[in-house]
């Protein structure tokens, strides 16, 4: 599998300061996405690999990564990873994200996701699974479902 531009979401670009990543250049950054900050994404293997920067902004009362920011990370880190992934090219919605909470997440240590597609039906679900590590541990594991949303669906006007 390779970074083809099919396989990779819409509007990605290179990124010039990470050879060998893509980001998405256009996110608002006052937007809720963007609060996560810079998100990184390539292909590895059969998966792909989704990068964030933790910051003191992303910090709980406790000095851990926030279980929310991690959450909205791995919502995000979906998307991404499962186009690479193999999932197919649309517009999709989460039906679901369980998250597991293993160790605690390190702010100035990228958090990755490594995603990967367990499958797709006709129908327009995706099945994807996977887990965060920083420095190579494990921080915490992941199952989502997503669902392809076709004509006035996409639109809101369903």
């Amino acid at each position: 599998m390779n970074d083809a531009p099919s396989r990779l979401p819409s509007s990605a670009r290179p990124h010039p300061d990470h050879p060998g990543w893509h980001h998405w250049p256009d996110v608002p950054p006052d937007s809720f996405a963007g609060q996560t900050g810079l998100i990184l994404f390539r292909t590895e293997g059969e998966d792909a690999r989704v990068r964030m920067f933790p910051t003191n902004k992303h910090l709980n009362m406790g000095g851990s990564i926030h279980g929310g920011a991690v959450m909205s990370f791995i919502d995000m880190a979906l998307f991404a990873g499962g186009r690479i992934a193999g999932m197919g090219e649309g517009h999709y919605v989460t039906l679901d994200c369980a998250t597991h909470f293993i160790a605690r997440g390190r702010i100035g240590v990228p958090l990755d996701a490594v995603v990967r597609l367990v499958g797709q039906t006709k129908g327009g679900h995706v099945f994807l699974s996977g887990h965060c590590e920083q420095d190579g541990v494990v921080s915490h594991s992941f199952t989502g479902t997503l669902k392809r949303i076709r004509g006035t669906e996409a639109s809101g006007d369903a």
